[in-house]
């Protein structure tokens, strides 16, 4: 059984794990997250697992190798505006930066919505003199008094952490050094971000407002995943806790407390290896549609490629870390039916959460959610078990759904039910068309992978409003992102600006910048990694920002990666520009032939390839597939509730086939098959589901 792999992902309702063993055996654990403190929800996850396993604590973790942990706690703390009393020290003229932004409307017809409020408010604002042009150059000499008085003012207004970001830092970097050294001398113990450290690109708005995010992060962040590590420690876990970042990579613990807004989207982010593990299977196209208690998830990965944006939103802070392309609604079990002033339905965004969560938890919700119409509707079981001590309640669902929604609307309940799928299905179908159909993608190309707790429910309808023919549903989907951590290789993203002509700088200019960036990486990398180095593949993959003169958004070109400890070479000019008219092609529709083209950034990405573990493959059938039961599902409209079979999870062995309408009770999600589709049983209990007939007899909206 040992050595172990473990990854626990906490959510916004469910805290999951998932763990492997040396042969490839797996087992899951789902507990309720503990908001509060999520770190609660860790530990509660690890001892359910314990228990089930009938092994203390010490010795499951103590048998433990690799701990990989993914964490709303960044985001929450950006949403709830929870972050530490941040102080900013930038150039004189400059004090109001954060303000300014880029002095842009996000919404042309929205002109009344408020801005967030900064992290730093104006009153924790010191600026200093000196400056550093465009160039590099000195332009003002740095000016010691004035870093020494904004250090007292600091001090005296109370500041917890300090965010440094000086004007054109991005070029050169001495005065950002020498103030830093300045502010851990006179200020020791204090925490201090700096922008030509953390993140080191054009654009004074989005370097300073990063930078700010980081230092109001970091005493709540960092504090949580030391006082985490700690703990499991004192529990018995004696390898080096993993931590997921928003690039669908990992980093240990110590490295990830010091730059925790690149942590943002940590556990969304897992769905890289969670997918990169169903390609092979599958085919190199795939769509995920991740629908938890909280929110609907939706990344594609394309030819083995999952997009990487540098440019975040989060709670209307914009932050500059290299990031999963993860589109997300306010689309999960937990969502909360309302009928508003007008008389109209809405679905969401808002959730119901962990406590007190649906009506049917049965843990003091009374509003009406998803999961409580899919429960009322027949595709969930009355008294079914979720999340460990949970119970469904279909009397409460029933109950909530007819007050809140049925009677404001005056029609009947199962009526009611149905219009908030109808309406939640919607907000599904066009979360997936915003990251396909809206990014030049034809969605039929595609796989759609059903995951989560909630989204095997609606897998078919969203397959089959985008013309897919076929989708799937993992064997551990309703922990598919902790699943995915046990597959998520170490990485740490490089780059630094670069505005040249390509056919200037050449094939031998950006070989140098190349060389540049990859003896910094290495040195940080063999510094931030020396714990788990010796078990890893190292491999740097370059790429850089191509865009046409004139233009704001540039275009991601990535060259062959390199392994081991050598320097990558680009590749020919000539190259490099058809690789930029493909991708810009696919994403604007035209090119200009023979156009000039600007390198606005060269990067480098490490990566640390962790050895793959198998997966056992269970015996294949000798006898078909037998329904456990069978009871009234809602189908649509233009079907109604027919009572269909339902099987259990467990008993279905790889090669056997089922047809629709089904529904399919699995150890961490429910599947409603339609009446159209064939199911295939695969290895690991996956699940491959095909339109087989007309689509008379599917899941109708």
């Amino acid at each position: 059984m040992f050595p172990l792999s473990i990854g626990v992902d906490v959510g916004g309702t469910f805290t999951d794990l998932a763990m492997t063993d040396r042969l490839g055996r797996s087992w899951v654990a789902k507990v309720p997250s503990d908001n509060t403190d999520p770190s609660r929800g860790v530990v509660a996850a690890v001892e359910a697992l314990a228990r089930d396993l009938s092994i203390p604590v010490s010795r499951l973790l103590g048998g433990t190798e690799r701990f990989v942990h993914g964490s709303t706690v960044a985001t929450n703390t950006v949403l709830e505006h929870t972050w530490a009393r941040v102080g900013l020290v930038t150039t004189r003229g400059f004090r109001d930066f954060l303000e300014i932004r880029r002095g842009i409307r996000e919404d042309q017809w929205d002109h009344r919505a408020p801005w967030p409020p900064v992290m730093s408010p104006r009153h924790l604002r010191r600026t200093i003199g000196g400056r550093i042009g465009p160039e590099g150059e000195e332009t003002e000499a740095l000016d010691e008094g004035s870093v020494a008085a904004a250090v007292e003012a600091l001090v005296e207004e109370g500041a917890e952490s300090v965010a440094l970001c000086l004007l054109h830092s991005y070029a050169c970097d001495d005065h950002e050094r020498r103030v830093a050294a300045v502010l851990r001398e006179k200020w020791p113990g204090h925490l201090t971000s700096v922008s030509s450290e953390l993140v080191p690109i054009l654009g004074e708005y989005e370097r300073g407002s990063t930078t700010v995010a980081n230092a109001g992060l970091v005493p709540r962040v960092g504090s949580y995943l030391e006082r985490l590590a700690r703990e499991l420690g004192e529990m018995g876990l004696r390898s080096e806790v993993l931590v997921l970042q928003s690039n669908g990579g990992t980093v240990p613990i110590v490295a990830a407390s010091g730059r925790p807004v690149e942590l943002v989207l940590s556990g969304p982010a897992a769905v890289v290896g969670a997918l990169g593990r169903h390609r092979s299977r599958m085919g190199g196209n795939l769509v995920s549609l991740e629908v938890g208690g909280t929110s609907c998830d939706v990344t594609v990965m394309a030819g083995g490629e999952v997009p990487v944006t540098d440019s975040l939103v989060v709670g209307g802070h914009h932050l500059a870390v290299p990031a999963v392309d993860v589109h997300t609604v306010g689309a999960g079990g937990g969502t909360v039916a309302t009928v508003d002033s007008t008389g109209m339905l809405q679905v969401g965004p808002r959730g119901a959460g962990a406590v007190p969560g649906p009506a049917a938890y049965g843990r003091g919700g009374s509003e009406a959610t998803v999961t409580d119409a899919q429960l009322v509707l027949g595709r969930l079981r009355d008294g079914a078990r979720v999340g460990g001590s949970v119970v469904l309640d279909a009397g409460a669902a029933r109950e909530a759904i007819r007050r809140t929604v049925a009677e404001p609307l005056s029609m009947g309940v199962e009526e009611a039910a149905a219009g908030i799928l109808r309406l939640v299905g919607q907000a599904m179908i066009h979360a997936v068309e915003a990251i396909t159909v809206q990014r030049g993608r034809d969605p039929s190309e595609f796989v759609l992978v059903a995951a989560g707790g909630a989204g095997a429910l609606h897998g078919s309808e969203v397959a089959r409003a985008l013309g897919m023919r076929r989708w799937m549903v993992p064997g551990e989907a309703g922990v598919f992102c902790a699943m995915g951590m046990l597959h998520t290789d170490l990485r740490r993203d490089f780059s630094h600006p670069l505005m040249a002509d390509l056919d200037d700088v050449g094939s031998r200019g950006l070989a140098t910048e190349l060389e540049f960036l990859h003896t910094r990486g290495l040195d940080t990398v063999s510094s931030e990694w020396d714990r788990t180095l010796a078990d890893v593949d190292l491999e740097a993959a370059p790429w850089l920002e191509l865009r046409y003169p004139g233009q704001l958004w540039s275009v991601r070109v990535f060259l062959d990666p390199v392994a081991g400890v050598r320097a990558p070479l680009p590749p020919a000019v000539r190259w490099l520009r058809e690789e930029f008219e493909r991708r810009y092609r696919r994403l604007y529709g035209h090119i200009q032939p023979d156009g000039r083209l600007l390198v606005t950034a060269v990067g480098l990405t490490f990566l640390g390839r962790l050895e793959s573990r198998p997966e056992v493959q269970p015996d294949p059938a000798e006898t078909g597939a037998e329904p456990d039961h069978r009871r009234p599902v809602w189908m649509g409209p233009a079907h109604g509730s027919p009572v269909v079979d339902v099987y259990r999870g467990a008993d279905l062995c790889p090669g056997q086939h089922l047809e629709g309408p089904a529904v399919i009770e699995m150890a961490t999600t429910t599947v409603l098959v339609g009446g159209d589709e064939l199911v295939t049983v695969g290895g690991g209990g996956d699940l491959v589901v095909e339109r087989s007939r007309s689509d008379e007899a599917g899941v109708s909206r």
